[in-house]
C-alpha cells in the first residue's frame, strides 16, 4: 500500500510528463478537486481541469519544495512554472489568449488518499500573483 505522498508524487510526475491519460491511476472515480477555478467532481471533470491548464501553459511544470511530515493528508507546497501560450480560463468565465509571458506561481495542495487513490484534492494559490504575471490590470475594489 502506498502512502498519500507516494500517490501525490506520482501524480506530480504524471502532470509534469503531461500524461493526462494516466490520471485515472491516481484519482478515484468519484474524486473531488477543489481550487480557485471551482469544483470538479469525478475523474472526467478533474481531467478537464488539467487539460485546460495544459492548453494555456503547454510547458507547465509543478515543482514540490515542501512536504508536511504526516502521512494523510498529503500537504505539499509547490511552484508552478510555464509559458502562457494558449487560452486561459479566467474566474469571470472569459478566456485570456496567450500572452507568451512566463509564470512562476507558488501554491499548496492537500490530497486525501484512500486505497491508493486521491479522493479529495484541494489546491490553493494566489490568483493575484498569477494575474499580475499574466499582465492583467489590478482592479481597485470600491466600497459604497
Amino acid at each position: 500500500m502506498s502512502t498519500a505522498y507516494d500517490v501525490r508524487d506520482q501524480l506530480f510526475q504524471t502532470f509534469n510528463d503531461h500524461n493526462l491519460g494516466q490520471l485515472g491511476l491516481y484519482y478515484s472515480a468519484s474524486a473531488v478537486w477543489i481550487g480557485p477555478e471551482g469544483v470538479a467532481e469525478g475523474l472526467e471533470q478533474i481531467v478537464t481541469v488539467y487539460e485546460q491548464l495544459l492548453a494555456a501553459f503547454p510547458d507547465a511544470r509543478l515543482t514540490p519544495w515542501y512536504k508536511a511530515t504526516f502521512s494523510d493528508p498529503a500537504v505539499t507546497e509547490w511552484m508552478l512554472t510555464g509559458t502562457h501560450t494558449g487560452p486561459f480560463l479566467l474566474p469571470c468565465g472569459r478566456y485570456l489568449e496567450g500572452s507568451y509571458r512566463q509564470i512562476a506561481v507558488r501554491g499548496c495542495c492537500v490530497a486525501h488518499v484512500e486505497h491508493d487513490r486521491v479522493i479529495t484534492h484541494q489546491v490553493y494559490y494566489d490568483q493575484l500573483e498569477l494575474c499580475s504575471q499574466l499582465g492583467l490590470p489590478r482592479v481597485a475594489a470600491t466600497v459604497d
